[in-house]
């Protein structure tokens, strides 16, 4: 069996009504060479198979579709006989690949996608087994029950929806803004808290950053594992790949903090242009309300703000400085993931009036006696929203 059935399964129960798990026995299997009919199934599971009462009736039978690993498809019965007090899923079919004697032991497991679609996984190995329950949070005495996935840590469920993600692509490396969106999606369907966006935007930048990273390193390790783990017959060879990786890495990072901090902005109802032109055809990441209010002279200046985004500034936020002539004299603010710069540097943008916006976890990595100079991401959006009236 190839390796990563065991994500599918888990994957199917996370996205189930609802999901049932137990390890195949020899009747099941055929092993005994007995006839029993179809897979046993204990009646811990019968809401996820009949709706209504099992003891009106002799044998109650309904047929469901059911997508069984390897995308075979069957349609199958549920079977429920009163005089044996027994559930099991029968009519598989001619030529049924499954349910030989070698599959003794493995873990059946059964979801339900819809109410007359269900998806079946076998997982053989110790590893994958191991990988299901563990993720799962069952117990090896825990089986042959209804699945509880409140057990499952978030942590797992990103990995899995990551997993997920990654094989949908069908591109080496998505573009940096579906990259930094589907991390976006990812981190508020496992972790939830929409709300961030507005109440705490600060840990809402940081979360999505690390989910982001999270992903690239998944994509990476996709991509080239087994490439580096054959190793490299020359130098060149070797100086190649890590230079691709590499300047991939540094691409995906620069534009990383912008996309988010759009979306935060979008999520805050606020207006801006994202790499609005200014003079010189100079590009700052951010123009708040927008780029033709910079360029209209009756609009007051007073009321135009420049941002940057830069996720290390130590020796970038010079560049800034310049980014919008007509803003000369008032303040440039820059957005920055980096963790603490040195007081000398500090005193420097204080000079050049260059105000750092930071996430509010990292300002006490600065110096301390300069930390009030440092406005946090919720800071900067209740300012830009005061000046756009909203």
């Amino acid at each position: 069996m190839t390796e990563g059935y065991a994500n599918q399964a888990i994957q199917s129960v996370l996205n189930s009504q609802q999901a049932y798990c137990k390890f195949l026995s020899a009747n099941d299997s055929g092993a005994t060479g007995g006839h029993q009919s179809g897979i046993l199934i204990s009646k811990a599971a019968k809401d996820m198979m009949f709706a209504q009462e099992l003891k009106n009736e002799n044998i109650l039978k309904r047929t469901v579709e059911i997508q069984w690993q390897n995308d075979i498809r069957t349609q199958s019965s549920f079977t429920y006989y009163n005089s044996k007090n027994e559930l099991r899923i029968t009519k598989f079919g001619r030529n049924f690949p499954f349910l030989n004697p070698e599959q003794t032991g493995a873990l059946f497991v059964l979801t339900r996608q819809d109410t007359d679609q269900y998806s079946v996984f076998f997982l053989e190995t110790e590893e994958e087994i191991e990988q299901f329950l563990s993720a799962l949070g069952i117990g090896p005495t825990e089986t042959n029950r209804i699945i509880d996935t409140g057990n499952v840590l978030p942590e797992t469920q990103e990995h899995l929806a990551i997993q997920e993600f990654i094989r949908t692509l069908t591109v080496d490396f998505p573009l940096s803004d579906v990259m930094s969106a589907a991390a976006r999606d990812i981190q508020n369907r496992v972790y939830n808290h929409l709300e961030y966006i507005r109440t705490n935007p600060d840990l809402k930048i940081i979360e999505w950053t690390n989910t982001e990273y999270a992903l690239f390193r998944a994509i990476e390790h996709a991509r080239y594992g087994d490439r580096i783990s054959q190793g490299f017959a020359t130098v060149d060879e070797f100086i190649t790949m890590a230079n691709m990786v590499l300047n991939r890495r540094k691409s995906r990072a620069g534009k990383s903090l912008e996309h988010h901090l759009a979306a935060i902005f979008d999520g805050n109802n606020i207006v801006y242009t994202a790499q609005a032109v200014t003079e010189g055809n100079k590009k700052p990441d951010f123009i708040f309300p927008s780029q033709a209010a910079y360029h209209n002279i009756s609009f007051p200046t007073e009321k135009l703000i420049s941002l940057a985004a830069k996720t290390t500034c130590k020796d970038r936020w010079r560049q800034v400085i310049n980014e919008a002539d007509r803003l000369r004299g008032m303040p440039k603010y820059l957005c920055t993931l980096q963790q603490g710069v040195s007081p000398a540097q500090m005193d420097e943008m204080q000079a050049e009036n260059v105000i750092l916006v930071v996430p509010k976890p990292y300002i006490k990595t600065y110096p301390e006696d300069r930390r009030d100079r440092i406005w946090t991401v919720s800071k900067f959006i209740e300012f830009v929203r005061e000046v756009e009236g909203l």
